[in-house]
């Protein structure tokens, strides 16, 4: 949290707003400048931008990744009949048959919920590089059983959205500072977790000293933070996963390069960590460590 934080402070510097960071994360919430108008012209220009964010990154897949997905990928509005029930933004699998596409679901039911500057972080996490990239290509790995192809770990599949949200900043993406601020928000939001999922059920926090910190440290609005704890209460460890998953992923790249050094490629081991399907973290130590082991036997 405090290493997130200190980036953020980083970039209120580069833009020059004076104020506290909680100032910062308040002018975040309310200027106009971040959100598109809450009307069918608004929607349709989010659409409009986050389909080509989308479309903007295709073409450096193969510069990350071996094995690509054969599904397409369409970024859709939640549909009205749920909009007002349904999460701010997920992933739909295709279909087995190939009968329908991948979905990125954006819901704009209100607009105030989707800013400008999350709208990069977003697509990167539920569209590609992330869900649509691991789910859909599971569903397409000819070797595995079904249970393999579709089932899921959280700490694997929410930790490789989250890793998603950084490996583009890594290459270049969130060009606009603002968007590296939504992706540095988004992180910090699951970061979070970490603490609040920890004081809750090992150190006996109160509802009330976990809202304390959530608000303290993190720019989300009262009420989600409110909503986001009590899931937390009945949840233990859940939250916990996303950040947990990032972390090791980065852990085990890390070990890859230090060990590989000039051997070490980023396409190669993005494809041990795609190619077994969804998997216990444990299991996905062991076959890094079944790669590097021999990538540096190899002469």
């Amino acid at each position: 949290v405090k290493r997130i934080q200190e980036e953020m402070r980083q970039i209120q510097q580069r833009v020059e707003f004076s104020g506290s960071l909680a100032e910062f994360f308040e002018h975040l919430r309310t200027h106009p400048r971040f959100f598109y108008p809450n009307t069918p012209e608004g929607k349709a220009a989010y659409l409009r931008d986050a389909t080509a964010v989308v479309d903007a990154i295709r073409p450096r897949l193969k510069d990350w990744f071996i094995t690509l997905p054969r599904a397409p990928l369409v970024v859709k509005a939640v549909e009205s009949y749920r909009e007002q029930s349904a999460g701010k933004a997920f992933y739909e699998a295709p279909a087995l048959d190939g009968s329908r596409p991948g979905h990125y679901y954006a819901n704009l039911y209100d607009m105030n919920s989707m800013p400008r500057y999350q709208m990069e972080a977003l697509a990167y996490h539920e569209a590609i590089p992330g869900h649509h990239m691991q789910i859909s290509l599971a569903q397409e790995l000819p070797d595995l059983p079904k249970f393999r192809r579709l089932g899921g770990f959280t700490a694997y599949v929410e930790g490789w959205g989250l890793y998603c949200e950084l490996l583009p900043k890594e290459h270049g993406f969130y060009q606009d500072v603002y968007s590296d601020f939504g992706r540095l928000n988004l992180e910090l939001f699951r970061a979070a977790r970490l603490v609040v999922d920890t004081g809750i059920h090992a150190k006996g926090w109160s509802e009330q000293q976990a809202l304390d910190f959530y608000s303290a440290n993190s720019p989300q609005p009262l009420g989600k933070i409110r909503s986001e704890i009590r899931r937390y209460f009945v949840m233990p460890g859940q939250a916990t996963a996303y950040k947990v998953g990032m972390l090791e992923i980065l852990r085990l790249r890390e070990r890859a390069r230090e060990q590989l050094g000039k051997r070490f490629d980023l396409r190669e081991f993005h494809e041990v960590v795609l190619t077994h399907g969804a998997v216990p973290l444990k299991i996905l130590e062991e076959l890094v460590g079944e790669y590097i082991t021999r990538k540096a036997g190899q002469r």
